[in-house]
């Protein structure tokens, strides 16, 4: 079956950086794109960036742009979310997903990971 483990959260200060890994079982995963989202305590959960099997296309959300890059090793089966600038407001729990299309819509997304907890102290 699918298994998508994510991991590399933790907790660091405002302005650090943190590397979230993901590491895809049980598909072809360079047929699938990647997709990571966030859920603060409260709050719906959120898209933050996405990439295409072919990595020719990525996406991300207005509020990580710039500060997060979203990549993925097809040979490793594994996608990465390179966190910089963090800021207290990135605190959530993260997920990356499995879909068929990089989409910033949840219900483009088949399989989910567990989710890693990222918080940022100001």
């Amino acid at each position: 079956q699918v298994q998508l483990v994510e991991s590399g959260g933790g907790l660091v200060q405002a302005g650090g950086s943190l590397r979230l890994s993901c590491a895809a079982s049980g598909l072809t995963f360079s047929s699938w794109s990647m997709g990571w989202f966030r859920q603060a305590p409260g709050k719906e959960r959120e898209f933050v960036a996405a990439i295409s099997w072919s990595v020719r296309t990525t996406i991300y959300a207005d509020s990580v742009k710039d500060r997060f890059t979203i990549s993925r090793g097809n040979a490793k089966n594994t996608a990465y979310l390179q966190m910089n600038s963090l800021k207290p407001e990135d605190t959530a729990v993260y997920y990356c997903a499995v879909g068929g299309e990089p989409r910033r819509v949840i219900r483009e997304y088949g399989y989910w990971g567990q989710g890693t907890q990222v918080t940022v102290s100001s």
